[in-house]
């Protein structure tokens, strides 16, 4: 869980790390640019149910801070997403990453065909999975989470 400190209070904002290198690239750019606008988001699940929203300007401190030491693989198409956003009225609003992919073929254990194109993915749980008879039940213990 990363964290944007926001003015000079010690004033915290817990976003999710993925999420959050995506939102520095395309708030950086904004503050770059010498631009003003909000930023919005649903509160997480382990606050109060509600939604937020700050005005990010170029005078105002701000400090992007991760947990994890390696820096998240960016999806273009998110910041694209979060860029049009950020342009638009209502500043940029924090939405789910779209997952880009090719339809998959998925049979779940009653035996009904489903096919998936994009998915917004925000907990995925796989019991088991079988690719061309091979059961990767046990590939997939550390690798989904």
């Amino acid at each position: 869980m990363g964290t944007i400190f926001y003015g000079g209070s010690d004033t915290q904002i817990h976003i999710e790390d993925r999420a959050l290198a995506h939102l520095k690239v395309v708030i950086s750019t904004k503050l770059r640019r010498g631009e003003s606008f909000t930023l919005s988001w649903r509160h997480p699940d382990d606050q109060p149910h509600g939604r937020s929203t700050i005005w990010l300007n170029p005078s105002i401190p701000l400090r992007f801070v991760f947990d994890d030491p390696e820096p998240a693989a960016l999806n273009p198409a998110w910041i694209q997403q979060l860029a049009n956003s950020a342009s638009s009225t209502g500043g940029i609003t924090l939405v789910a990453e779209q997952i880009e992919s090719e339809p998959a073929h998925v049979v779940d254990g009653g035996g009904a065909d489903v096919s998936l194109g994009n998915v917004a993915v925000e907990h995925l749980n796989v019991d088991r999975a079988t690719i061309a008879g091979t059961d990767l039940a046990g590939d997939l213990a550390g690798a989904v989470g």
